[in-house]
């Protein structure tokens, strides 16, 4: 377990970072005077373009046989991308910053997720990706309570340039979660893996291939978390209240991450996956129909509740699956088809918003979240 741990605390302390930013990224679009069509550009270009490059860095690690190097220069990466938000005057280098973070996430991703999966057993799995699982989310909670602090320090009503100090602030976590990464212990293979069998459908195992195809219909569905935050504010919130109640989600999922994924190991994956997706379809419909604030906090409560039960589960479940010369291979497509549907998904939720009013995205993705929990039921 040394090496889920040293992994997890990269991420926390890169999770502490990235939060900082994040939930203040459509409140300084909006302070730049960027409309939501802009952040549904933003997002999906840079969440989809990151996810292309997740099965290329997994099956690269499984022909190096090392994780490691391939997972540091992923979290340098995104090191840089908060260099160039704090640079930024306008939406264009939001935009590049964004690029250059998921870029780095986008290399990152499954190599460590690989290593996690190498370094423990199956029965285990649940387990680990819980625990990285909780100690990232215990990170992000960390880096809102953090943005909140900053906030009620520098004043309710930010200006682009408050912004910009607290991007720069996040700078200090984010190349301390690079330096964690030096201590993992990785074992040497002597020979690299020469000629590993081809990616394509028919290769993939027939579990693994109907669960894919599910995820995938409902990442169209699944926006950028930062469509939850802007609902949010234009119910009413407070950029304060907006804050607290994204860290209420993050405290939650970080909570029952742990527990979950041990649960898993218990009686399954089938049944805790399922039940996950029901909640996202509960949580979206209760955006679409709310119009009091109040009600937004049991929300990202729930969505907490999603979160744990998914994230870690789903790649506990494709490491079980996939052979084991090929797992950076198979978590690394599982993280590009579930991502590369963020640039469809935000680009259509911020049309359905602009053309629709703002219930309308959440309408959709909580259909396809219900149905999402309906096909994992038949085809696991």
């Amino acid at each position: 377990m040394f090496n889920v741990i040293i992994t997890g605390i990269a991420s926390l302390l890169t999770d502490i970072s990235s939060e900082m930013v994040y939930p203040l990224i459509p409140l300084y679009l909006a302070a730049l005077g960027a409309p939501p069509a802009i952040l549904g550009m933003i997002e999906g270009f840079a969440e989809s373009t990151a996810s292309l490059l997740k099965v290329f860095s997994g099956r690269f690690s499984d022909k190096l046989r090392r994780r490691k190097p391939v997972a540091i220069a992923g979290y340098a990466g995104s090191t840089i991308g908060k260099v160039l938000l704090y640079v930024s005057q306008g939406w264009g280098l939001v935009f590049a910053g964004r690029m250059v973070d998921r870029f780095g996430k986008g290399i990152r991703v499954a190599p460590r997720d690989a290593l996690i999966a190498d370094s423990t057993s199956e029965g285990k799995r649940g387990k680990a990706f819980g625990l990285h699982r909780a100690m990232d989310s215990l990170g992000a909670a960390a880096g809102v309570a953090i943005s909140i602090w900053l906030v009620s320090t520098l004043g309710h009503n930010l200006a682009p340039h408050d912004y910009q100090r607290i991007f720069l602030f996040s700078l200090i976590p984010a190349a301390l979660g690079v330096a964690a990464l030096f201590f993992v212990r990785e074992r040497r293979k002597e020979t690299k893996v020469r000629g590993l069998p081809r990616l394509s459908l028919k290769s993939l195992p027939t579990k693994l291939k109907w669960f894919l195809f599910v995820i995938t219909l409902f990442a169209l569905g699944n926006s950028s978390n930062q469509f939850l935050l802007l609902r949010a504010k234009n119910l009413g919130m407070s950029v304060l209240s907006v804050l607290a109640a994204y860290l209420l989600y993050n405290a939650v999922y970080s909570v029952l991450s742990y527990p979950f994924g041990h649960l898993s190991d218990r009686i399954g994956r089938k049944r805790l996956l399922v039940a996950g997706y029901a909640f996202y379809g509960l949580v979206y419909i209760g955006f679409a129909m709310t119009y009091k604030p109040g009600f937004v906090w049991l929300l990202f409560a729930l969505y907490g509740v999603y979160s744990a039960l998914n994230e870690g589960l789903e790649k506990a479940l494709v490491a079980d699956i996939a052979p084991q010369d090929q797992c950076g291979t198979f978590i690394g497509l599982h993280s590009t088809l579930t991502g590369i549907g963020l640039l469809p998904a935000s680009l259509l939720a911020g049309g359905l918003w602009t053309l629709w009013g703002p219930a309308a995205p959440f309408w959709f993705g909580g259909v396809l979240g219900f149905l999402a929990a309906l096909g994992l039921a038949i085809v696991l």
